[in-house]
């Protein structure tokens, strides 16, 4: 069950709920009483439910952006590590020292290129959906095109109005043209 069902989903439903069963084939779900060590009884499947979604001010990441995010954070976060590993092998004076730090000047380069990956996959996506207004970017005949229709609305409505007599202001009087 997604979280947005178990959310709108009554105390006390049953399983049959669950399982998308009729209410009648499935048997009922029994609350269960476990006593706290202070001395209270918790009820289970009273209260608010495990996970609640909280509305966020700002906007989601886009998807291929978030993924090489991700990837970046994982990265970065073996980088730390293979440092780490790096430093105390050197400081214990062991054998795994010279290959961790080949590794770690390696990781480094990698997570650099992860990095940028980040910053190229938020631009290019930004450029793609219209997010950008750069004469390169892809939205651009998409808003060119509005802009025509937009055009062609508005002369075929002046068109429309030319039968009507025009009134001009001039110095804030209002004249009439025929």
């Amino acid at each position: 069950m997604d979280t947005e069902s178990r959310l709108s989903t009554p105390r006390g439903a049953t399983a049959a709920h669950d399982a998308g069963d009729s209410a009648d084939q499935a048997p009922t779900r029994k609350r269960s009483a476990s006593a706290l060590p202070s001395g209270r009884t918790a009820v289970r499947g009273a209260g608010p439910g495990l996970w609640t979604e909280n509305r966020v001010g700002t906007a989601r990441m886009p998807d291929p952006v978030r993924t090489a995010a991700v990837r970046a954070a994982l990265i970065a976060s073996v980088t730390l590590i293979e440092a780490v590993v790096a430093m105390f092998g050197t400081l214990a004076g062991a054998w795994v020292a010279a290959p961790a730090l080949l590794a770690t000047v390696l990781s480094t380069v990698v997570s650099t290129w992860a990095v940028v990956d980040v910053w190229v996959t938020r631009q290019v996506w930004n450029q793609r959906h219209g997010v950008v207004s750069s004469p390169s970017s892809a939205a651009r005949a998409l808003r060119r095109e509005r802009r025509r229709e937009r055009r062609a609305a508005r002369s075929s409505r002046s068109s429309r109005s030319a039968d009507r007599p025009r009134e001009d202001r001039v110095r804030g009087h209002v004249v009439s043209r025929a």
